[in-house]
């Protein structure tokens, strides 16, 4: 069977992070992808990182830009922005990430091109959206973690500021761009029209902070770092055994019950402080402080195995070295081998979600700056988008 983007083109005008991975998680699920890049240095992301493998693209790019085609277009140059055109004529979708108003002075704006295509879904991804005081503000993951209030709550009360080192505004800005772009596609089944998507990296992080808000809302009280622990329920974070840390997750009073008694220590239940999950909560550095001691009695994995036979969720903590070849991992299938015409053939995480009759494919590997540049534009000739002799004037 087609995978169920088959059909679907999509511009991806964006560089760096959040746009190519909204753009490459349409590709996994089969939309045609097409890269369009400045000419001599591409995406940003391709010189990007302190280390290379064997060719010139940085592996950051390779681990975004898989199943897309590349072109290479100066928006600047009046014979390259009619391509791009020919190329709006034939999209269903295009994503960009400059500064607003940038998009306008190169003439790709969504007002133009939607003009051209009316059934275009336009998706912009900024540091801050088009409208508002901070619009104008660069803005980078980093940025948005500082004024989401990601940042604030991140870490250990009596540390610097620690942002959370997965970029979770930049890769949620992506995942809520595609969750946009989808819908509008379902949408423009009834209505016929394309529409505009205004996703930026500070919303995205304030929109993740669900617990934090709710807390803040809730107690009248901003949400304070507090390392591995859950603002919802305790106890939930990392422990110490004799010999490594762990972590346990007794998130409701049945979890709560059965951990005590598989680790002996039905006695907490009897005070007060601990005896529902929000005098838990209230009382979480005592609570921690009584089991401390009990679980530095018995190693690691002793306990881990003990609290799952139990039926509490417990796990070792393993760095990205061990997650990545977990038989967990292994089973699922998250990590691919991606062949490349320059690499041969190098690592990529694997797909997060599987779909049963259509499974995601890696169809092509992250292109080479323009390798598909000739056949695009052969393409926009053959359709009578594009005549031959531009073809030959912007090749």
């Amino acid at each position: 069977m087609a995978l169920p983007l088959a059909g679907i083109r999509v511009l991806d005008i964006s560089q760096v992070m959040a746009g190519p991975f909204c753009c490459m998680l349409l590709a996994d699920m089969g939309a045609d992808v097409i890269k369009i890049e400045p000419p001599g240095t591409g995406d940003s992301t391709r010189q990007s990182m302190g280390f290379r493998m064997k060719g010139e693209d940085s592996p950051g790019f390779l681990a975004l830009n898989r199943n897309k085609r590349s072109i290479t277009l100066d928006l600047k140059d009046p014979a390259d922005r009619e391509v791009l055109y020919a190329l709006v004529k034939t999209a269903d979708a295009l994503v960009e990430n400059a500064r607003p108003g940038v998009a306008g002075r190169l003439g790709m704006d969504y007002q133009t091109l939607s003009a051209i295509n009316p059934r275009l879904i336009y998706a912009s991804i900024s540091g801050f959206g088009q409208t508002g005081p901070w619009s104008q503000r660069p803005g980078f993951d980093l940025m948005a973690q500082a004024v989401s209030g990601v940042l604030s709550s991140n870490g250990f009360a009596d540390m610097e500021p620690a942002k959370n080192s997965i970029p979770v505004a930049d890769l949620g800005a992506g995942l809520f761009s595609a969750y946009a772009i989808l819908s509008a596609v379902i949408g423009r089944q009834n209505s016929g029209k394309g529409q505009f998507i205004d996703a930026s990296l500070f919303e995205a992080a304030l929109a993740l902070s669900v617990w934090e808000t709710t807390e803040l809302w809730g107690t009248g009280r901003s949400p304070v770092p507090i390392g591995s622990a859950n603002r919802m329920s305790a106890p939930y974070q990392a422990v110490k055994a004799s010999d490594d840390w762990f972590v346990i997750g007794a998130a409701n009073q049945g979890l709560w019950l059965k951990l005590i008694k598989a680790i002996g220590r039905e006695d907490l239940q009897q005070e007060e402080r601990f005896a529902t999950n929000a005098n838990r909560i209230v009382n979480r550095l005592a609570l921690i402080d009584a089991l401390a001691p009990t679980f530095l009695t018995r190693k690691a994995q002793d306990w881990i195995d003990a609290l799952l036979e139990a039926g509490v969720p417990a796990a070792p903590i393993l760095d990205y070295g061990e997650a990545v070849v977990s038989e967990q991992a292994v089973a699922r299938e998250m990590v691919k081998m991606v062949p490349h015409p320059v690499e041969g053939e190098f690592r990529a995480l694997g797909f997060p979600v599987k779909l049963s009759e259509t499974p995601q494919q890696i169809r092509l590997p992250p292109p080479l700056l323009d390798q598909h540049g000739g056949e695009i534009r052969a393409e926009l000739v053959a359709k009578g988008l594009l005549a031959p002799a531009r073809q030959t004037a912007s090749a």
